[in-house]
Parts: structure tokens; C-alpha cells; sequence
């Protein structure tokens, strides 16, 4: 049985696609696992691969706790990178493709039954690492 956690991730990580897929993202992979971390979503627009992290909350947990974004921690920040930098090594990608990490962070009202989506496109400067 998923934990309530695990089922409000899974939704935002289902809302985070079909937006991605509105602005004419085409999904390559969703959930990449790899022993030094985890990818939500991974998309291609036009040249560029987008490495996103998605981040979910629900309207009561972000007063509590602050806005979904700000649970990217700089560790966290690090990982998605690393995570990033081996998928395009796995895949054969050379130097000069055209990549970046974006957020896409959803507060969930649960009582209006709707989301509201922050994407923050080139969230994570990779270059700085």
C-alpha cells in the first residue's frame, strides 16, 4: 500500500508530465534510477534535454513547512547533477549538447481539487559544479 506521500509525488509527478507535454516537451524517461540518484522527469525541447525534478506539496503542508522548491536542498542539487552528467554519458551524448535542470514545483489544493505549477526553467546552474 503507497503512503499518502508516495501518492501525492506520483500525482504531481503525472501533473508535472502532461504540462511538460502542453508546452511541447517530448518525455523521454520518467523516474531514471541510478545508485547516485534519481531523475523525475527527463524531456527534449527542440535541442535541449531538460533534467526535471518535481517537487509536490499539498495547500496545508506548504504553510507548514514553506513552498515545494525550497526542499531542493544544495545535497540534493548535487545528486540531480551527478545524476544528470551519467545519464549523457550512458547515452552517449557528447560535450556539446545543450542540456538543464528545471523545477517544476505544484501546490496541491486538495479542497478545490486544483494545482497550481511553478516551472522554474534552468533552476539548477550545473555549470557551477
Amino acid at each position: 500500500m503507497p503512503s499518502a506521500m508516495k501518492k501525492l509525488g506520483d500525482l504531481g509527478e503525472v501533473i508535472a508530465g502532461n504540462f511538460l507535454k502542453k508546452n511541447k516537451h517530448k518525455i523521454v524517461e520518467v523516474n531514471y534510477q541510478k545508485r547516485i540518484g534519481e531523475i523525475d522527469i527527463i524531456s527534449k525541447k527542440k535541442n535541449v534535454i531538460h533534467f526535471v525534478e518535481v517537487k509536490t506539496r499539498t495547500l496545508q503542508s506548504t504553510h507548514k513547512y514553506g513552498p515545494p522548491e525550497e526542499a531542493i536542498t544544495f545535497h540534493k542539487q548535487r545528486k540531480i547533477i551527478k545524476t544528470a552528467q551519467y545519464y549523457l554519458l550512458e547515452n552517449k551524448y557528447t560535450d556539446d549538447i545543450q542540456w538543464q535542470i528545471d523545477v517544476i514545483a505544484i501546490t496541491i489544493n486538495e479542497e478545490q481539487n486544483k494545482a497550481k505549477i511553478n516551472y522554474i526553467e534552468n533552476a539548477i546552474n550545473h555549470k557551477d559544479f
